[in-house]
């Protein structure tokens, strides 16, 4: 297998991998705020890798979906 092939697979793999941490990530942290009884994916305070690494996954959820995200819970 060339070269540029491998790349492209070693991508995609990440890419498959990403997108299905990003999709548990957001099943499992999701807050309904009381003040407009909306959800919201709650990324967590302390870990500001996990806010960089799924965020520009979160816009397009965002944009499709309507959802809000939120980094620490609501106060």
């Amino acid at each position: 297998m060339p070269k540029k092939h491998k790349l492209l697979v070693l991508f995609l793999a990440l890419f498959i991998v990403v997108c299905g941490s990003y999709i548990w990530f957001r099943q499992t942290h999701i807050e309904i705020w009381n003040k407009d009884n909306r959800p919201y994916v709650i990324f967590p305070k302390g870990n500001m890798a996990i806010y960089y690494i799924f965020r520009p996954l979160s816009y397009v959820d965002g944009k499709i979906t309507g959802m809000g995200f939120h980094i620490g819970p609501h106060q």
